[in-house]
């Protein structure tokens, strides 16, 4: 399996508001008090369509059907059925969907803009040339602030920034040389310092967004991803969970938990959320009628045991692929990617959560603040 490039992202888990006033503006844009704007950083669990403009290959793509077939109708670039989970934030935010960076004309900003990448990851190795790694994704951002000073004054950009919500996950795709053990850079370190590789480039990206004027984050734990479709089927079909899997995730999880908390201490008007994806997965492989789900461990679309090859669409090296009735009735849409029903439960979890799920503020809170 080691030749197949999976990337996964598994989880458990007014109008525009521009208001050109020439003449009380020098002819820039004036921001409304309350705006509030919505960046997005991450893989292709929030990837809304960049990858579709990037030179890579089908394995990092989802510009093809059945994706995006149950909302949109169309491919839209998002690996799932529909929308993902930054697309119902943006409803939440009683925002207008959030485009991807790389969207051809693509230049307001007043609403945000979303940098994700399917296949990236907090080191520059993952998917290196493939993807747009979260380094780069830094960069675009740092453009997209000379574009927003120029279209506004200095003080009215450094509101939008700090009132700003900044949306990030990433981990999956790093950890993936876990499982294929084809990774240099998973075979030279040992867990431990293979999490503080990843913690630590992801610090270093909070960091220098704050550095800019960010204030206010979102970020989620990795949920169970030894129990992915993609992962049961590395393990020959047998079912149990990859437990190698499982203890990485762990360690990531708990490395995060306590590096915001330090951030929260070191960083001027640092405010986050941290969701807990990785009990609420737990919970609902558990049970997954309990959340209105038929099936947890098989995904609507793909083919092998549980559906977890990667050939969604036929467009990997098998191309037969079978396709579900009805994504509604399933957690996963493809491999390693949630439906569109899941990933809106999971962004209420994000959104609304108590302080037991999501702490020690959810997204709502960071919007209204």
């Amino acid at each position: 399996m080691a030749s197949l490039r999976l990337h996964f992202c598994f989880l458990l888990f007014c109008a525009t508001n521009i208001v050109l006033i020439p003449n009380g503006c020098l002819a820039k844009i004036c921001l409304p008090r309350q705006q509030n704007a919505f960046f997005v950083f991450g893989d292709s669990l929030f990837d809304v369509g960049n990858n579709n403009y990037i030179n890579t290959s089908t394995d990092f793509q989802a510009n093809y059907a059945p994706y995006g077939e149950n909302f949109f109708k169309f491919p839209s670039g998002r690996f799932s059925d529909g929308r993902v989970i930054p697309d119902f934030i943006s409803e939440y935010a009683k925002l207008p969907l959030i485009q991807p960076y790389l969207f051809p004309g693509n230049q307001e900003y007043i609403n945000g803009v979303n940098f994700a990448s399917g296949g990236s990851g907090a080191l520059v190795e993952t998917q290196q040339g493939q993807v747009i790694d979260l380094k780069a994704q830094l960069s675009h951002f740092k453009r997209v602030i000379k574009v927003l000073r120029q279209k506004l004054e200095h003080e009215e950009t450094k509101s939008l920034l700090a009132r700003a919500v900044y949306l990030i996950y990433v981990g999956p795709n790093d950890y993936f040389g876990s499982l294929t053990e084809n990774s240099s850079v998973v075979a030279s370190n040992s867990p431990e310092n293979f999490v503080d590789m990843v913690i630590g480039n992801l610090t270093t990206v909070v960091k220098e967004i704050h550095n800019q004027g960010g204030r206010k984050f979102g970020f989620l734990t990795l949920g169970p991803l030894g129990c992915a479709p993609v992962v049961k089927l590395l393990v020959n079909g047998s079912g149990p969970c990859r437990e190698e899997v499982t203890a990485i995730v762990k360690l990531h999880n708990r490395a995060l938990a306590v590096e915001l908390q330090k951030l929260e201490k070191q960083l001027k008007g640092f405010k986050y959320s941290l969701t807990n994806l990785y009990d609420i997965g737990v919970e609902v492989m558990n049970d997954p009628s309990k959340y209105g789900f038929r099936e947890w461990d098989m995904a609507c679309c793909g083919s092998g045991p549980y559906r977890g090859y990667p050939n969604c669409g036929g467009k990997s090296d098998v191309k037969h692929y079978e396709l579900c009735e009805n994504a509604n009735e399933y957690f996963f849409f493809d491999y390693g990617h949630p439906t569109e029903r899941a990933n809106e439960l999971i962004a209420q979890f994000i959104w609304n959560g108590n302080h037991t799920i999501t702490g020690p503020h959810n997204l709502k809170a960071l919007f209204q603040q």
